[in-house]
């Protein structure tokens, strides 16, 4: 079954080169294209219109170090208008407010009271959203200067430091793995000195099938990476690679490259259908083996290729071979090579490529899986993580460090030195703690249904992050300096140069060797150091694996990623913004890393129910921005506050989606008078909010589209994801337990050649249901509204009343319409359906009122308007006030 798992989710990796949608245009752009002159004159023409250079202060230390990259910021004309309309529009909030206290409805004080309450806490959340976004900045890598400074072409030795790559993943079928030996081919085969990386996969379900696929990478390995350093390939994940139709020869080998290309095309689909049997030609060895052993327990233990038992997670597990319980490994796949060039050897009978120009030489891989035991909270991707960082700094032990999930691949083989052009760059590169990317999916439906991209976070709110301490941390794609994970102060907070560690030895454990190697992980000019393993070191690695290691010390909170929230990475970044330590956000053409997203409705709403609820988990902890200490910058804390409180609108937005079910039983309901200068308050509020949008649009350089998607499963996640989220904290906050996220399945349940496919299955759970009570309510109050037109008179007062009522009503059903589709399943590949289907039910519920009307008159009802407030009444849009 898994073998049949993999082969399903082959077509769904694949990156399509046609079609004019966005994506797609994004995808031909990440391949090649956007590497050509026409292609960057394009890119600087539009850079050109909205940014411009800001001019450098003088450079700290050595002035004689040239600057490793550019800054740029907003063009004034665009800017300074920006700032004028936010600065109106605060000034229309606060008159909003001191205007509706002037004017307080007495007749229905509950409703009015619950709507000021709602209005202030939309202004408030506005004003933490908007203000961190007053200074947008971009830097750009100079990727020629760091080549020129650091890789001079005299001498033929990279002065560059070493880099380690962290690679997680824990099931090879929720997390096929397809996906994570793309990552580790992409990665042993980036542009940066093969000497000075060291790639580590951590595999937290300790199954032998992504250990063997490691050794099958490596076989792979020795022709893919050849191939790519010869004919200039991006990107370097094959399957990705393979599955781009046309893009430009980049090489200067072209005569010999179709050939190549085909031939290595070919060994690629060998290698996957190998990948592809492993999971049974593991199961028939094991099954061999045990009845030649044939012992008497019955126990059935799975066997490696060796002939030795599988030290990690059985097949049939047993005791101290189950999932959660099992030794710790590490296995070197890949040692680290020689400093010197291995150039292959030319073309012959036996060998038909041509490598003599090419230095065949492999970065360091390594597989680990880290202790588990009952018992112990084993932290999940954090608990991985921290291990990795210790068995590193015995290894390889690179100052600086990267992490992907295993379905992140590396699309820009240059995206390694980009980072190195920020964390060496002289001006401040010291205190820079870590550079993130922003994340870029394959595979996403043209549309974007679900906001995938999310482009409005990662090229709006991440560059305005720039302009202050820098952005967050989000999981993936993120280059760190090492010193930083180990909790260590940034140098112009230091009271001294050198860093002291031996005083803190019980903060990092009981390993000397783990210690000792901690001055020269920090020491950003180390390169990597080729580590023998003796028994000696083989028994270190094997104490930093163990559960109890970190028993009694800081790991999980002062000292490498943190423990106990869900959202550990942005907390994490918290941190180290809180010592002082700055970031940088780098978006680079092509992307420097792309991935996969969850295209499934179901899927995407429990990954933001993940982070929505992680980030109520930091409010409510030692992480919370209150408490972010002098260090932090004002707006920086300000950002923070935002990522951790905004789930709370929920309970608003929620009251407001199903106003409407107070009104369908009743004639009519004030919520402020006079109702003539309240609607004119609320327009302006609200178009205010649009015009502020669209400068954001024009300095991100993202699309209506992307814009428009964003408020759209905004919405979504406010009506169903986070009431989720706060009743999840309301219950920790009582019970005192923790909340448990299900990970998110990379996996496809769709088996059809449809691209999409996944894109219309349709998996009910609760976290569904509120959104679809808000969708009910909305179409019932749209044919109520309809109903008390016809039924008054289109040009009386109440008719007036009851369609400005319903304009708010369609509002919330045009935002909800992707979730409408989604729940569709396959009938969502006809949005016309879906319209049909909305005329129908608004009709009906029109017809119904008309007739209920006839039978009940008017006189009836004022009984019931009398007991809810005595009022005429129209309901308030949120408006995100």
């Amino acid at each position: 079954m898994a073998a049949a798992v993999t082969r399903r989710i082959n077509a769904a990796l694949h990156v399509e080169a046609t079609g004019n949608s966005a994506a797609d245009g994004e995808s031909r752009r990440d391949n090649g294209v956007a590497d050509s002159p026409t292609a960057k004159r394009i890119n600087d023409a539009k850079d050109n219109d909205v940014w411009v250079p800001v001019q450098e202060g003088d450079v700290p230390g050595d002035s004689s170090r040239p600057l490793l990259f550019r800054t740029m910021k907003v063009k004034g004309s665009i800017l300074h208008p920006y700032r004028f309309v936010i600065l109106l529009r605060l000034i229309a909030l606060v008159a909003f407010f001191i205007w509706r206290i002037r004017h307080k409805n007495r007749d229905g004080v509950w409703l009015w009271t619950m709507s000021m309450v709602g209005d202030v806490w939309f202004g408030f959340s506005w004003v933490l959203n908007q203000l961190p976004k007053l200074n947008p900045i971009k830097r750009i890598p100079d990727i020629a200067a760091i080549r020129d400074q650091y890789e001079p072409s005299a001498s033929g030795e990279s002065k560059l430091p070493g880099i380690d790559v962290f690679v997680t993943t824990v099931d090879p079928v929720d997390e096929p793995i397809l996906y994570t030996v793309n990552s580790i081919l992409s990665i042993l085969a980036t542009d940066y000195p093969v000497e000075k990386n060291a790639c580590y996969l951590s595999d937290d379900g300790g199954t032998l099938v992504h250990y063997e696929a490691m050794f099958e990478v490596a076989n792979f390995a020795k022709l893919w990476v050849p191939f790519c350093r010869k004919h200039c390939i991006e990107p370097r994940a094959p399957e990705n690679y393979f599955g781009v139709k046309r893009q430009p020869y980049m090489g200067s080998v072209q005569e010999e490259f179709m050939s190549d290309h085909r031939r290595v095309r070919r060994e690629y689909e060998e290698f996957k259908v190998r990948i592809d049997s492993l999971f049974n030609t593991i199961y028939q060895r094991s099954e061999a083996y045990n009845r030649k052993n044939n012992k008497e327990d019955g126990v059935k233990a799975t066997w490696m290729a060796d002939g030795t038992q599988w030290p990690g997670t059985w097949i049939e597990q047993a005791e101290n071979h189950r999932k959660g319980q099992h030794a710790g490994i590490v296995k070197v796949v890949l040692n680290h090579p020689s400093h010197k060039p291995q150039l292959g050897s030319p073309a012959s009978i036996d060998n038909p490529f041509d490598f003599s120009n090419v230095d065949t030489r492999l970065p360091m891989l390594v597989y680990l899986s880290r202790e588990k035991r009952p018992g112990y909270n084993h932290q999940k991707k954090a608990g991985a993580m921290n291990v990795m960082l210790r068995v590193s700094a015995l290894l390889s032990n690179a100052p600086f460090l990267i992490n992907f999930d295993c379905d992140h691949y590396i699309n820009n083989s240059q995206s390694f030195r980009a980072a190195m052009c920020f964390m060496l760059d002289p001006r401040d590169g010291q205190n820079t703690a870590f550079v993130q990317f922003p994340q870029r999916f394959d595979d996403v439906d043209p549309t974007d249904r679900y906001a995938n991209h999310n482009r409005v976070f990662f090229d709006g709110t991440m560059l305005s992050l720039n302009g202050l301490q820098g952005p967050s941390y989000l999981g993936t794609g993120t280059m760190f300096r090492r010193a930083a994970l180990y909790g260590m102060e940034p140098p112009r907070w230091r009271a001294a140069d050198t860093i002291k560690v031996i005083s803190k030895t019980k903060e990092f454990g009981e390993s000397t060797l783990f210690i000792n190697s901690m001055l020269d992980g920090a020491n950003q000019e180390h390169s990597i150091t080729p580590t023998f393993l003796e028994e000696t070191v083989n028994d270190e690695l094997t104490t930093l694996m163990t559960c109890a290691y970190e028993d009694g010390t800081p790991w999980g909170r002062d000292v490498g990623w943190v423990y106990n929230i869900a959202t550990e990475d942005v907390v994490t970044g918290f941190r180290m913004h809180r010592q002082g330590w700055r970031s940088i956000y780098c978006s680079i053409e092509p992307a420097a890393f792309r991935g996969t997203a969850p295209i499934n409705l179901t899927e995407r709403l429990l990954q933001v129910l993940r982070w929505s609820g992680g980030s109520l988990e930091m409010f409510f902890s030692h992480s919370n921005a209150f408490l972010a200490g002098p260090r932090m910058h004002p707006l920086q804390r300000v950002a923070y506050l935002n990522m951790s409180t905004y789930p709370i609108v929920t309970i608003f937005i929620l009251a407001y989606n199903l106003f409407p079910v107070m009104w369908l039983i009743s004639e009519q309901f004030y919520i402020q008078r006079p109702f003539g200068s309240y609607i004119l308050y609320l327009v302006i509020i609200i178009a205010m909010i649009h015009v502020i949008g669209m400068f954001e649009v024009k300095w991100a350089s993202i699309t209506l589209l992307d814009w428009c998607r964003n408020e759209q499963f905004y919405m979504i996640g406010a009506t169903g994801v986070y009431p989720t989220a706060v009743l999840y904290m309301v219950l920790k906050l009582i019970t005192g337990k923790g909340i448990h996220f299900r990970l998110t399945s990379k996996q496809t349940e769709a088996c059809s050649n449809d691209k999409f496919a996944d894109l219309y299955v349709v998996r009910w759970v609760p976290l569904l249901i509120p959104t679809i009570a808000v969708l009910v309510v909305n179409v019932a109050a749209v044919g109520v509204a309809i109903g008390k037109a016809a039924t008054w008179g289109l040009f009386t007062e109440q008719a007036q009343h009851a369609v400005l009522g319903m304009v708010f009503n369609v509002w919330i059903l045009v935002l909800l319409y992707p979730f409408a589709l989604g729940i569709m399943g396959q009938w969502g590949k006809k949005p016309a359906i879906l319209f049909v289907l909305l005329v129908m039910s608004i009709g009906t519920v029109a017809v119904m009122y008309v007739t209920f009307r006839g039978i009940y008159p008017s006189s009836d009802w004022s009984a019931i308007a009398a007991s809810l407030g005595k009022a005429e009444s129209v309901v308030e849009s949120p408006g995100k006030t």
